[in-house]
Parts: C-alpha cells; structure tokens; sequence
C-alpha cells in the first residue's frame, strides 16, 4: 500500500468508528429510560467560552435541558460505574480527562468514547494554570492533549499547523477541541491560546459540589435544589468520587420522572458524524 492510501485507509476506519459508537449508543433497549434528547454541535468560533459560573455566556438551551459533564477521570474504581449507569438510562455525557490518569488507563478511555460519550481534555496534572508561569502552564495544558490523543487513537498527534510549546508533545488542537480548566483558574493569555486554536473552553452553569465529603443522599438534595433554581444548564459531577458514582443513578432517575431532557455536544466538525439521538419515551 502507498503511505497516501494508508492514511485515507486510516481516516475511513476512524470515522466508521465513530459512527458505530454513536449508533450503538443511540439504541436503546428500555422504552422507559431517560434517554438523550438531542445532540448540540459545539463550535469554537460561536462559542469559545461558555459556561455561567465563570463566563458571561453557556450553551444555547433550552428550559428543562441539561448537559451531563464528569471531571478528572479516568479512574478505574468508579468510572465503569459511572458508565454503567449512563448506560442504562441511555444517556450520553462529557468527560474532561486528566492527561496523567488517561495515560494510565487508556483503555477507560477508548471505552468511554466508544460507547458514544464525547472525551474533553483538562489538563495533565490538573494544576492551577493562574499560578503557573506562562510556559509551564501551556506545556500542562498541551501534554494533558497529547496524553489523551494518545490513549484515545495511539499516537499523540493532534491538528497538525501549531507547534507545541514543548519539545516532544505534540501540538495543539486536539480532535476533540473542548478543554476546561482545573478548578476553573484561567489567564488571559491561556484563554486567548486556546480561541485562537480553535478550542471551545468550558465552564458549568451548576455542579454538585462533589470534591466536598457528603453522603449520596446529600450530594443529590443538594444538585437537584441546584438544578430546580437554574431550571436547565450545564451540570458538573467528578466520575473519580465515589459519593458521585453512587448518587447518579437516582439522579438520573429524578432527571427522567420531573422531565429534564439530556443534551450531548459534540465538536461542530464531528456532528457529520454524529447519528441523531431520540429520546425513546
């Protein structure tokens, strides 16, 4: 085979992937799960920052919708929970994974992209980027996308165009262009680097307060107190915390009995591959 074959060989397989993943997800064997309603496309360039907790704007949903997001992952003694109960209940989310950890478990990665959730990007050691000098927090941020490019596909190239900040690690937007910040501590410079690559940065609209100890019992009075205020938005939860993984299934549940609508974004130059989720009620 000539290399140019080889590499349109590559790219075929890689978006028939893709869309089996979706497709699978898209089936769902329970007539009475929640489901997901409708996939969002996400562009940077209409929205590079959203999220109302540290951004001025968030997605554009509407009332009774949300957008599941899980932080920190992957981590092996909660994450297939946390799937698990995605699963049941048909419902697609986002995880913003730790380079650190998808390196050291690479197969939690491709798991979770292959059943159809979308894979974000948050960092290699999940530092505060705000108290970092400039080049180290570029090359934590850059090293976090080459770790996860890699354990999602097998190697760390990302877009090619845009040289890395750090020798060895590749540059600079990953195929999946959404990226948040460890404890939402951003710069202006970090933030003008990432519009400029084309990588949408994420905030939330609510969360959980999941790094707090509580037990699931609180943790979901508290999220659904939350969510009954804001009435709709993007939810932050941490897949590595146990009190999470345990709490999700009643929260889904009360997602599905007081009518929310689950929301799934995907980057806009994925969407072409992305199938049409419908809700199965």
């Amino acid at each position: 085979m000539t290399p140019g074959f080889t590499r349109t060989l590559c790219t075929a397989v890689a978006a028939a992937t893709v869309w089996t993943a979706a497709a699978t997800a898209a089936e769902c064997p329970r007539k009475d799960a929640l489901g997901t309603s409708r996939v969002l496309r996400v562009d940077a360039a209409t929205s590079p920052r959203v999220g109302l907790k540290s951004f001025p704007q968030t997605l554009p949903l509407q009332d009774r919708e949300v957008v599941l997001t899980f932080d920190d992952g992957p981590w092996p003694g909660t994450t297939p929970q946390v799937l698990a109960a995605l699963a049941r209940e048909c419902v697609l989310a986002s995880f913003f994974l730790i380079g650190r950890s998808a390196s050291a478990h690479p197969e939690l990665v491709r798991r979770i992209a292959a059943l159809g959730h979308t894979v974000g990007h948050h960092t290699w050691s999940h530092p505060n980027i705000k108290t970092m000098k400039p080049d180290a927090a570029v090359a934590d941020i850059d090293k976090g996308f080459a770790a996860v490019e890699k354990a999602l596909h097998g190697t760390a190239s990302a877009t090619p165009g845009i040289a890395s900040a750090t020798p060895g690690i590749a540059s600079a937007t990953p195929t999946t262009p959404f990226f948040r910040y460890p404890y939402f501590e951003m710069t202006p410079a970090t933030l003008d680097l990432l519009q400029n690559r084309g990588i949408s940065v994420f905030g939330a609209d609510l969360w959980a307060s999941d790094w707090e100890p509580m037990k699931p019992a609180q943790q979901l009075k508290l999220l659904t107190e939350r969510l009954q205020a804001a009435r709709k938005g993007i939810i932050l939860l941490h897949d590595p915390k146990a009190q999470t993984a345990a709490m999700l299934p009643a929260f889904l549940r009360y997602l599905r009995d007081n009518h929310y609508r689950v929301v799934h974004i995907v980057p806009a130059a994925a969407a072409a591959t992305a199938a049409t989720v419908q809700n199965p009620k």
